[in-house]
């Protein structure tokens, strides 16, 4: 059945469009209600002026907006930075995406608009339609330049005061560590993240991709370099494990693709650190999702929101 004909068949206020704009690429799709994708679009972001990545994103939209034949479907948009309180804009993103605080998507793209963070609209993809599907109580990490998190309480994002929960990559390992970006001293994204590879390897390997194949031809040092950050991340996930008992962990970006090399030593530290009640374990799962995660999350937050929102008129 061709993308045309399955949209015609659909209820269209139950089709949402998501925008996952990333730091190289902006991804937009539509979703139906059980998470078919209908239609996809993929652009540079070209983050050298702000006037050019925003009007990429109205393109997306509009030319999704016209295989759909519809303008009036609900948009969700995923961004790196803290969105405000109405989860209407990204409140806080510094040093990046210049012109990105405060924009007002709704107005922008005459369209009612909800923004969230990208790693709380990866978690909605898995909660919805992936490794999370029919849970309740979940947490994501994204290992990737820096470690992300998100958190799904019965079954809702949770975002905190301010916006801000989820950032797991900022929980402290080791307090005589290096200070990370938002001051706390040697944080998880520190331990594991590749932002801090060379620092970690004392110059020795430039990518975690490097440290994992010297790890696998039997390079002492790179093994234990990378059974160390393995061990803090199983620390990190017994933390997490005391503080809000998830049912399911589940591990995505780019350091997961080693998968094997992960969760073999991963789940062995895991079961020295874990306090496992009544036998009980913490399930740790990859992530389904890749590419169209963060896109995917963010039109499930959209519909969810918007229905919430009508609830209250």
């Amino acid at each position: 059945m061709s993308e045309k004909s399955i949209a015609e068949k659909q209820n269209m206020s139950n089709i949402v469009i998501g925008i996952d704009l990333g730091g190289t690429r902006i991804k937009a799709v539509a979703i139906d209600e059980p998470g078919n994708i209908l239609h996809h679009h993929y652009q540079p972001t070209n983050d050298i002026d702000d006037t050019i990545w925003k009007n990429a994103i109205s393109l997306a939209v509009h030319e999704i907006q016209g295989k759909l034949q519809s303008s009036n479907n609900l948009i969700g948009i995923s961004a790196p930075g803290l969105p405000n309180a109405v989860n209407s804009a990204i409140a806080y993103m510094p040093g990046r995406l210049q012109g990105l605080e405060n924009f007002d998507w709704t107005g922008f793209l005459k369209t009612r608009t909800f923004v969230l963070n990208d790693a709380v609209a990866a978690l909605m993809a898995e909660a919805r339609f992936g490794a999370a599907k029919n849970r309740k109580n979940v947490v994501m990490l994204t290992l990737g330049t820096g470690v992300g998190g998100a958190i799904l309480i019965e079954g809702k994002p949770y975002q905190g005061a301010f916006n801000k929960a989820g950032h797991i990559g900022h929980m402290v390992i080791d307090s005589e560590g290096d200070i990370d970006i938002t001051g706390m001293p040697g944080s998880l994204e520190d331990a594991i993240g590749n932002c801090s590879i060379e620092k970690r390897t004392s110059g020795k390997y430039s990518s975690t991709h490097q440290l994992l194949e010297a790890f696998r031809n039997g390079n002492s040092f790179a093994g234990a370099v990378w059974l160390t950050s393995v061990k803090k991340l199983a620390i990190g996930l017994a933390s997490i494990t005391n503080i809000l008992s998830p049912e399911l962990i589940i591990l995505g970006g780019g350091i997961t693709e080693a998968w094997k090399d992960l969760i073999e030593p991963l789940e062995k530290y895991m079961s020295n650190y874990e306090w496992r009640t009544g036998g009980n374990k913490t399930e740790i799962m990859k992530a389904q999702y890749g590419d169209l995660a963060g896109a995917v999350g963010a039109a499930c937050f959209a519909r969810e929101a918007g229905r919430e929102a009508s609830a209250l008129i």
